[in-house]
C-alpha cells in the first residue's frame, strides 16, 4: 500500500489490541455455532479521550498541515466524537480549532446539550458555533473559513467525521495492522463489523483489504445515520476514492455489504437493541459501546448470530469505535428512573 509516501502526523502511541469476548460467548452460548467474538480496541487511545476518529486526523492533520493550516475547521451534531477529538488533535499539535455543530438529534434536554463531547470540545480549547438542524454545517463551516482567511488565517476544512479519502486511508492503514496481528497471532478473521455512520471507517477498511489483496467484502457496517441505498452509494464512493489514492483498483458494488436493520427511527435515536447490546457488553465484559454507532452496531451483529446469518466456526472481529462521552448525553435512556 502506498501509505508512507501520505502527509501524516502521530495521534496513535500502538497498534489497539484485539481481544476476545470470552463471557460474551459463554452467555450466547449455542447460538453462537462455534463462532468465536473478538473486538479490536480502537476506544483504547491515550489522546482526547480516545476513539476512531484519531485514525483518520492522523492523514487529515497531515495534509492540513503540510498544506501550511494554522487552523482547522470540522463539522458535525451536538455530541460528535469527530468534533472532540478534531479539537484535542489540533490543541496536540498548537492549531486553532473552529467546531461547527448541527442540532441534527431533535432533543433539547441538558444532558444531550451540555454534557458529554460538548464538554471536551470547550476543554481542549476549541471555538463552537451552534447551528439548527435544518442548516448546512459543511456550508457554514466554508462561509467561516473565508472569513479567517480574509484576516490571513490558512484554514482547512475536514468533512462530517473526516470521511473523506484522505480521512479514509487511517482505516486503510489499520486494514494492514490487523492482517499484521492476525498473523502474528495466528487467528484469520471471515468477518469484520463496524459502525457506519459517515461512512469512512468501513470505506477506509475495505479499500485497505482491497489494496492488500484480502478482499473488501469481508467487512460489514451497519447504517446508523442514512438510509441503506445512501449509505452504500456513499461507502463504494469513498471505498474507490481512497483505492485511487493508493493506486489500487476500485470495487464493485456487491462488494460492499451494509445493513440497514439496526437504524431504528434514525441518527442518534436510541432503540431497545441499542441498549440491550451495551449493557451486555459492560455486564459481560466491562466494556462500554456508545449509544450512536458501536451500540447499534454491535446490536446488529448480535442479531445476525442469533438468525444464523454469519457462517458457523468463523472467528469475528467487531471494532470498538469509542465515543464514550455520548453516554453521559443519554442518561435518560440508560437512568430512566432518575
Amino acid at each position: 500500500m502506498h501509505l508512507r509516501r501520505m502527509p501524516r502526523v502521530a495521534l496513535l502511541d500502538l497498534a489497539t489490541p484485539i481481544q476476545r469476548l470470552r463471557r460474551i460467548e459463554a452467555a450466547l452460548g449455542e447460538q453462537l455455532n462455534g463462532i468465536r467474538l473478538f473486538v479490536k480496541r480502537d476506544d483504547v487511545m491515550g489522546l482526547g479521550g480516545g476513539g476512531n476518529k484519531l485514525r483518520k486526523l492522523e492523514f487529515l492533520l497531515g495534509d492540513a498541515i503540510a498544506q501550511g493550516a494554522d487552523t482547522v475547521i470540522t463539522v458535525g451534531g451536538r455530541q460528535s466524537n469527530h468534533a472532540r477529538l478534531t479539537a484535542a488533535a489540533a490543541a496536540r499539535y498548537g492549531l486553532r480549532c473552529e467546531l461547527v455543530l448541527g442540532r441534527v438529534v431533535a432533543r433539547d434536554d441538558e444532558d444531550y446539550m451540555e454534557s458529554g463531547n460538548i464538554i471536551l470540545d470547550d476543554l481542549f480549547g476549541a471555538t463552537i458555533h451552534d447551528v439548527a438542524g435544518n442548516v448546512s454545517t459543511l456550508a457554514v463551516a466554508e462561509e467561516r473559513a473565508e472569513i479567517l482567511r480574509a484576516s490571513g488565517r490558512k484554514v482547512y476544512v475536514a468533512p462530517t467525521g473526516g470521511s473523506s479519502s484522505v480521512g479514509c486511508l487511517g482505516y486503510a492503514a489499520c486494514a494492514s495492522e490487523i492482517a499484521a496481528q492476525s498473523a502474528a497471532q495466528d487467528i484469520h478473521f471471515g468477518h469484520i463489523v463496524v459502525p457506519n455512520g459517515s461512512g469512512g471507517m468501513h470505506a477506509g477498511l475495505s479499500a485497505g483489504f482491497a489494496a492488500l489483496g484480502v478482499g473488501a467484502a469481508k467487512v460489514k457496517s451497519f447504517a446508523v445515520l442514512a438510509r441503506v441505498e445512501e449509505a452504500r452509494r456513499g461507502t463504494l464512493e469513498k471505498i474507490n476514492a481512497t483505492l485511487g489514492l493508493l493506486e489500487s483498483p476500485g470495487v464493485s458494488p456487491d462488494e460492499v455489504n451494509i445493513s440497514g436493520a439496526q437504524l431504528g427511527e434514525g441518527y442518534g435515536i436510541p432503540t431497545e437493541a441499542m441498549k440491550k447490546a451495551v449493557r451486555l457488553m459492560a455486564r459481560h465484559e466491562g466494556l462500554l459501546l456508545d449509544p450512536v454507532y458501536s451500540g447499534k452496531a454491535f446490536a446488529g451483529l448480535l442479531d445476525d448470530i442469533a438468525n444464523g446469518v454469519l457462517k458457523p466456526g468463523q472467528n469475528v472481529l467487531f471494532i470498538m469505535s469509542g465515543g464514550t462521552p455520548a453516554l453521559f448525553a443519554y442518561r435518560k435512556e440508560f437512568r430512566p428512573d432518575e
